[in-house]
């Protein structure tokens, strides 16, 4: 079975790709290394390509036997997002209709799409589960959400089968130390922590110490990148055994503040960090907590990575080694 895995360079699409070689697929991995990295290609076969040619997506269709796609490639930087949208709106929409358009071309029918909870805005309740309102408050939450509806009417009229899977906030390495976060600039929490410490990064502060919750700080739900990437198998296959189409999230359904994810990471280094504090970004919430009944009803998935402890160190060792 040959699937082709676009952004597979990236942070979450690499981990996916090493569970589908696990498993036996072949993968083609499509990416313009813009964000992604070859360090972090550990198998499959890699095309440089982007998907705003619509003619290299198309040429690479009629070249390979593919049978389903994982669709990652996209810009991700909430702040950025905001600062220039029309970027995100071009490379996070009209790049996923190109590769629609040349799947639907090809007669390839399962998709499986990288979402995200920035689609539902600001809570209206916890937790959020995937019958609650789809607000997003910022532009790259905007695409995610423009994408869903897409895939909506795509299946509809053209029986494309498709799973969305919403994540909240990934993190932590591979476990066996091939792969882990390579970005550029680093915006995460539990990297640039680390960053910090290592002396790799010249600043850290906390954004925003006057949230409405127990210390101040905004609450994040944590999921392992591994377990994400499970779920990215488990959903795959999901749609080749009859599955139905659908959007489901992807969290641990337990949340932690700043400052709780800032102790957990001295307690790994066992050294005390130097944070200050400033003011809260645009768009940020003070809770996402996800339900994960979907997932684990729907895929038989639940998270067994994502203990706090076991993300940070998974990150530690990472970092100290690259």
């Amino acid at each position: 079975m040959k699937v082709l895995v676009t952004g597979g360079a990236g942070y979450i699409g690499s981990h996916t790709v090493k569970e589908l070689i696990k498993k036996g697929y072949e993968i083609i991995i499509f990416d313009n290394l813009s964000t992604g990295r070859k360090e972090l290609v550990k198998g499959g076969q890699l095309i440089e390509g982007d998907l705003q040619s619509r003619e290299s997506i198309k040429a690479l269709f009629r070249s390979h036997s593919i049978q389903a796609v994982l669709h990652f490639a996209a810009l991700m930087q909430v702040g950025e997002s905001f600062l220039d949208p029309q970027k995100y709106y071009r490379h996070n929409l009209l790049t996923t209709l190109n590769l629609l358009e040349a799947m639907l071309e090809a007669g390839v029918k399962y998709f499986v799409f990288s979402s995200s909870a920035a689609v539902y805005g600001e809570p209206q309740y916890l937790p959020i589960d995937e019958n609650h309102p789809l607000t997003p408050i910022n532009p790259y939450g905007a695409t995610k959400f423009m994408v869903e509806r897409i895939l909506e009417d795509y299946g509809r009229a053209y029986n494309l089968r498709y799973i969305s899977l919403r994540y909240f906030n990934a993190a932590g390495a591979d476990p066996d130390g091939q792969l882990g976060e390579m970005h550029e600039p680093e915006t995460h929490l539990i990297p640039c922590l680390l960053l910090y410490w290592l002396g790799k990064k010249s600043d850290f502060q906390v954004f925003g110490n006057d949230f409405p919750t127990p210390d101040g700080t905004a609450i994040r739900d944590y999921i392992h990148v591994t377990d994400l990437a499970r779920a990215h198998l488990l959903a795959l296959e999901k749609l080749f055994s009859g599955g139905e189409s659908q959007s489901l999230n992807l969290g641990s359904s337990r949340g932690y503040s700043v400052l709780e994810v800032i102790k957990t990471v001295e307690k790994v280094i066992g050294e005390k960090i130097k944070v200050k504090f400033g003011p809260r970004r645009p768009g940020d919430v003070p809770v996402l907590l996800a339900s994960r009944e979907k997932a684990q009803r729907e895929l038989g998935w639940k998270p067994e990575l994502s203990d706090l402890e076991f993300i940070i160190s998974t990150a530690y060792k990472w970092h100290l080694s690259h």
